[in-house]
């Protein structure tokens, strides 16, 4: 079958999936110079989506389903890259990248779910390999700033330096902006997950759970508050460092390992000097080693459903969207003590304006950017199938800023 669209957008009629296609039309038309389509399980949806992001008649809609094999058979080889907006993953996205494994269609996700990341890498590499598919999973604010912030800065140390950074500091100094009622439904499925496999819960702690067959040396405890004389702040836990760090490791172990066998990386909330940045750095703490119990005991999942009230196809407001931004810090050292510091800066609500567009353009990026003889087939992050290519496009198109400190 030919490959009609450059990407299709499935499950568009989602909250991120909306955004998704908002952004494609407004910075792409409807063709013109991308060819791409919407595509659910509900036509009188689509056309609702369609209608409300102000496109044409003529934007495609095509309906399939994550429930029927047949329907997505048909659906994945339309597309050189199909970029899943169909959430929690692991309840609904194992149908969709096995059907792209399959008929070597590349895949772009928003997934930051690491215990099903882990059994798709497992279970999907080979066949992706076999049949040329690049499966690349988070692409959204997790792990984008993260991953890429990480190759910009070894790059600019290779340069500088004329070596790698062996120790790499994550620290986000602003993040502001809402959530959907996807991220809560992915929250609960993890949680229910973690409630029935204890092995589960030892990969979301494990920093090299993506790395199958490598184990770097120990890295630094996340969870205490701690100055950081680096950064000079106080700092706390990072409530998403569970899944960026393993994809970087995942990163440097994809690409060979050029930051080094020993490459020790972490992410830690910036909240300030002096005594009122300890106290924040405590509150930090405090509440992560109470959502941690909240595991523990099960108790989560009825929180949750009692007390959080977006529900999945809801999120933040446009002004609200408007209003977020996000600002991450990364600070390097070589193994000679040569420091580099770097910064990504992003527009927009950083779980939904800002993934949005991130996704959008790594899918663009994988397409028409990222030729086979340079990322082949198999299960890749962002940073090691795209890179610095990526880093350019989005810049140009998604509203980041990668910056070297002075």
């Amino acid at each position: 079958m030919r490959r009609r669209f450059d990407v299709i957008v499935f499950g568009a009629t989602g909250y991120t999936g909306r955004l998704v296609a908002e952004h494609l039309h407004t910075r792409y038309g409807v063709g013109r110079s991308v060819a791409w389509a919407m595509a659910g399980r509900d036509r009188a949806r689509l056309t609702a989506v369609r209608e409300l992001v102000g496109a044409s008649a003529k934007l495609p809609l095509l309906v399939a389903d994550a429930s029927d094999a047949a329907s997505l058979a048909a659906l994945v080889p339309q597309a050189r890259v199909l970029l899943s907006a169909v959430g929690p993953y692991q309840l609904y996205g194992e149908p969709v990248v096995r059907a792209c494994a399959r008929s070597g269609t590349d895949y772009v996700d928003l997934c930051g779910e690491p215990v099903w990341m882990a059994r798709m890498i497992a279970a999907l590499d080979a066949p992706a390999r076999a049949s040329g598919a690049r499966i690349v999973f988070s692409c959204g604010f997790d792990s984008i700033p993260f991953d890429l912030g990480v190759v910009f800065l070894q790059d600019a140390a290779r340069r500088r330096f004329g070596a790698p950074l062996t120790r790499v500091r994550g620290r986000v100094r602003v993040m502001r902006g809402g959530f959907s009622g996807g991220t809560v439904a992915s929250a609960l499925a993890t949680i229910e997950a973690i409630g029935r496999d204890a092995r589960s819960a030892r990969v979301m702690a494990d920093p090299f759970a993506l790395t199958p067959g490598f184990r770097g040396p120990d890295q630094p405890e996340g969870e205490s508050p701690a100055y950081d004389d680096a950064a000079r702040s106080w700092t706390g836990p990072f409530v998403m460092a569970a899944i960026n760090t393993k994809n970087v490791h995942r990163t440097n172990a994809l690409c060979g390992h050029p930051w080094g066998r020993d490459f020790v990386y972490d992410e830690r909330m910036l909240t300030g000097d002096g005594a009122r940045g300890e106290r924040r750095a405590r509150a930090l703490a405090c509440r992560a080693r109470v959502q941690g119990a909240l595991l523990d005991y099960g108790l989560a999942r009825a929180l949750l459903r009692r007390f959080v009230l977006p529900k999945p196809g809801q999120g933040p407001s446009r002004e609200e969207r408007l209003r977020g931004r996000y600002e991450v810090l990364f600070i390097g050292d070589t193994a000679r003590g040569q420091r580099l510091r770097a910064t990504v800066k992003g527009e927009g609500d950083p779980g939904y304006g800002s993934t949005s567009k991130l996704v959008a353009e790594s899918a663009l990026c994988l397409a028409r950017e990222i030729k086979r003889e340079t990322t082949a087939g198999g299960v890749w992050t962002p940073g090691a199938a795209m890179g610095l290519p990526l880093v350019r496009r989005l810049q140009e198109r998604a509203g980041l800023a990668f910056t070297i400190e002075a």
